[in-house]
C-alpha cells in the first residue's frame, strides 16, 4: 500500500509551489530532427549533445518524439547477432519515422509542473514536448522535474 501524497509535497526550505508553471522550467533551446532522418544521425546528435529525448518535426509542425529507449528497442536483435558495424549500418538505413513515438503526447507551458509530472507518471514517459497550439515552444524532462524538486537553478549556476 502506498502512502497518501500530501497536497503540497515538501521541498527544500518548506512546500513546493505547486502553482509554478511548466514555461518556468521547460528548455526552450532543442535540437530537433526530421521523420525521414535516419536512426544513425539520431544517436550521434544524442551521444554528442548528451541527450536522451528528441522533438520530431515534419513542416514545422510537431510529429512525434524519439528517446534513447526508442533506438535501444529498434536495435535489440542487432544489438545481440552482429557486431557493431553491422548495428551501425542498420542505423543507417531505418528511417526515424519508423520508430519515433507518435503521435506525442504534450503539455502546454500553462499547465502546472504537477500536471505535467502526473501525465508523465501516468503514461510513463521521460519528457513532454510543450506546445503553444501546434507550435513546439519547449520540453521538460523526469530530469527538470526533479530538478525544480530539488530547489536546483535550472541554468545550472
Amino acid at each position: 500500500m502506498r502512502p497518501a501524497r500530501a497536497a503540497v509535497p515538501p521541498g527544500p526550505g518548506g512546500p513546493l509551489p505547486m502553482q509554478d508553471r511548466v514555461r518556468d522550467i521547460m528548455e526552450t533551446q532543442l535540437v530537433t530532427i526530421s521523420a525521414t532522418d535516419r536512426l544513425s544521425t539520431v544517436e550521434d546528435i544524442m551521444t554528442l549533445g548528451h541527450v536522451r529525448h528528441m522533438p520530431v518535426v515534419q513542416g514545422g509542425r510537431l510529429v512525434g518524439v524519439v528517446s534513447e529507449r526508442d533506438l535501444l528497442r529498434a536495435s535489440l536483435s542487432v544489438f545481440s547477432e552482429h557486431r557493431d558495424a553491422e548495428r551501425r549500418a542498420f542505423l543507417h538505413v531505418v528511417e526515424l519515422e519508423r520508430v519515433m513515438s507518435t503521435p506525442p503526447i504534450v503539455v502546454e507551458p500553462d499547465a502546472t509542473i504537477e500536471e505535467a509530472a502526473l501525465i508523465m507518471a501516468e503514461k510513463k514517459i521521460g519528457c513532454l514536448p510543450v506546445v503553444e497550439g501546434e507550435v513546439l515552444v519547449g520540453m521538460i524532462t523526469e530530469t527538470d522535474i526533479l530538478g525544480w524538486v530539488a530547489g536546483v537553478d535550472p541554468e545550472g549556476s
